[in-house]
């Protein structure tokens, strides 16, 4: 094992020398697989997802030649991870809307500043961040003495979705198509609904300053967008299902100038999205920050900075080629320096207004109602999502340590707890664990309910068990939780590797069925009620993101050293039962610090 001492300081200088992700046995993935699903099953269900497992294993079973063509594919020469494949598989296979059902949202740190000075802060920054990627002098993050990969920020600048009709593609430089870092000077810049390109680094190659920067955003916002309407605001588009976007797509390509604005979006650094109004309250700004109006946003971007009329700002992500601890990462770099060090490390000079235009669509009658119907179906999907923004200021990072628990185990418990109180079950619970540490390296998919997580719950939901019952059961559930922590970044699981496999066969046009993949253990356990994340970062207050399913609760975490930031997400059927949720884990936390303090 390499020591910090020894990684290289080049911000992609290690990739190679990372280790890969294991490959597990199909006996590893079946024998952890049955582990997972057990405590969600009945005995009968689990008797079916044994006999399913049972002939998935045999040795003339398709999933033998599966697991070998995955072998031979881990093996060839320009693949770095056996997941090479299943990401793109994943995130760009998706054909549903990715608008609030797949990009995800922080709000940063507040800063006394007003909209215009943190929007031109926000730029500075992130083209000084740009210009040190470009040369390889972000550091590498190294991670008790292991470097993690960088390979994702490639996909930070000038990366763009692109819908396809079976699968989506993705436009980005450091590739063959675009070798080396992004050679675009400009943003773009939605204000009501309209989208301009601005200039942020001048034709020799020097940034703007801020004052430049300032100068031309005011020039943006004092432009009469009253012709902006949900007819013509072509942003709508991009919340479309993917194969319809993708025809209206060709179809908006092929009138003229079309081809050239959409270039000019594509090939921006990012876009920086300013909101004419001040949201209510924070539960509205993470709101708009989800989703927002549509019209003044580019949901394929793969960063879409944007900031509100009071200087509040967040950012929206696009997901296919960036997780949180890449993004959070990067929010740290630009947050923890003040944007006049950035502007000046950068060697930015004062050049005077930045080169603005309009940037414009030819529309025909046909294109005009697909934008309206855009963004109509949007806001109506929008409007059926109910949220919830909450705060604990009792219960952060610093307080479980306190008590001698992990912090995610002590929430994750209280997830537990909590929903049992509301629904009356256990359900299927996903948290996302980051594997950065291989080539590659992307996330790895965590079942949280463990035999030891259904005993807390049953203790503590028994009024018959005492106190040091209770007590005993919740420190043995988040010993368990961390262990199973730990397996899954070390690449000990088994969801994706046994779903990597399936999806090999509906590549090759299908084949005999597995039963495995019909079976009570594979339905059950990957019907979240549960998905939950976390963000930890002090310049972040809250993260968000919707929901994966028509019963679930989206909980995206933000766990802070003095308090617990939490927003809720679920489709509006399931409302109350969120509200319910949010005053049961309340209850709960409460009630867990109150067990343990009482040792």
């Amino acid at each position: 094992m390499n020591t910090s001492q020894e990684w290289s300081t080049r911000t992609f200088g290690n990739e190679d020398r990372l280790p890969r992700v294991p490959l597990p046995t199909v006996e590893e993935s079946c024998q952890r697989f049955l582990e997972w699903c057990s405590p969600l099953l009945t005995a009968d269900q689990l008797a079916q997802t044994e006999a399913a497992v049972a002939e998935f294993l045999r040795p003339d079973s398709p999933a033998r030649e599966l697991h070998a063509e995955l072998e031979r594919f881990n093996e060839t020469e320009g693949v770095q991870s056996w997941l090479d494949t299943f990401w793109p598989s994943r995130y760009l296979g998706r054909r549903d809307r990715i608008a609030l059902n797949a990009n995800f949202f922080f709000l940063f740190k507040d800063a006394d500043q007003g909209q215009v000075e943190r929007a031109a802060g926000i730029i500075a920054s992130a083209v000084g961040f740009k210009l040190l990627l470009d040369a390889e002098e972000i550091p590498p993050v190294i991670q008790r003495g292991q470097a993690l990969s960088m390979a994702q920020n490639k996909y930070l600048f000038s990366t763009t979705r692109i819908p396809g009709a079976v699968q989506d593609s993705v436009r980005t430089p450091y590739t063959p198509e675009w070798p080396g870092p992004s050679d675009a000077r400009h943003i773009v810049v939605f204000f009501g609904g309209s989208m301009f390109r601005m200039d942020v680094i001048g034709a020799d190659g020097v940034p703007h300053s801020l004052d430049d920067l300032a100068t031309g955003l005011r020039a943006i916002m004092k432009t009469d967008t009253a012709d902006a309407t949900s007819e013509t605001s072509v942003g709508h588009l991009t919340t479309k299902a993917r194969a319809e976007w993708a025809a209206t797509r060709e179809t908006l390509a092929s009138l003229p100038g079309n081809a050239a604005a959409l270039d000019t979006i594509e090939t921006a650094l990012f876009c920086l999205c300013l909101e004419d109004f001040t949201p209510a309250d924070t539960q509205e700004t993470c709101d708009h920050l989800l989703h927002g109006d549509s019209g003044n946003r580019w949901f394929d971007k793969a960063l879409s900075f944007i900031v509100f009329g009071n200087g509040r700002a967040g950012i929206n992500i696009e997901h296919c080629g960036l997780d949180g601890t890449t993004i959070l990462a990067f929010i740290d770099t630009l947050l923890n320096t003040p944007a006049e060090e950035h502007s000046r490390r950068s060697g930015a000079q004062p050049q005077g207004l930045p080169a603005v235009e309009p940037i414009e669509f030819t529309l025909d009658d046909d294109l005009r109602a697909e934008v309206r119907e855009a963004a109509d179906s949007f806001a109506a999907y929008a409007a059926a999502t109910a949220t919830k923004a909450l705060t604990f200021e009792d219960a952060g990072a610093n307080r479980a340590k306190q008590l001698g628990m992990s912090p995610d185990a002590f929430v994750q418990m209280a997830f537990q707890l909590a929903h049992q109180r509301t629904k009356g079950i256990v359900g299927a619970t996903y948290e996302s664990i980051a594997t950065r540490q291989y080539q590659n390296g992307r996330t790895e998919a965590m079942r949280v309910v463990t035999p030891e997580s259904v005993a807390f719950v049953e203790a503590m939901t028994d009024p018959a068990t005492d106190a040091a019952t209770r007590r005993a059961a919740f420190r043995t559930a988040a010993a368990k939780h961390v262990a199973r922590a730990k397996e899954c970044q070390s690449g000990q699981a088994p969801e994706q590797h046994l779903w990597e496999l399936q999806l090999i066969q509906k590549r090759a046009g299908g084949g005999e069925p597995l039963a495995l993949y019909d079976s009570p253990g594979w339905t059950v356990m990957r019907d979240d009620y549960l998905s939950t994340s976390s963000a930890p970062s002090l310049n972040i207050q809250y993260f968000g993101f919707g929901a994966t399913s028509s019963q679930c609760i989206g909980v995206a975490y933000a766990l802070l050293p003095d308090r617990l930031n939490v927003y809720l997400s679920t489709p509006m059927p399931v409302a109350a039962e969120m509200h319910g949720f949010a005053d049961h884990l309340r209850d709960a936390l409460g009630e867990l610090q109150e067990l343990l303090a009482s040792e």
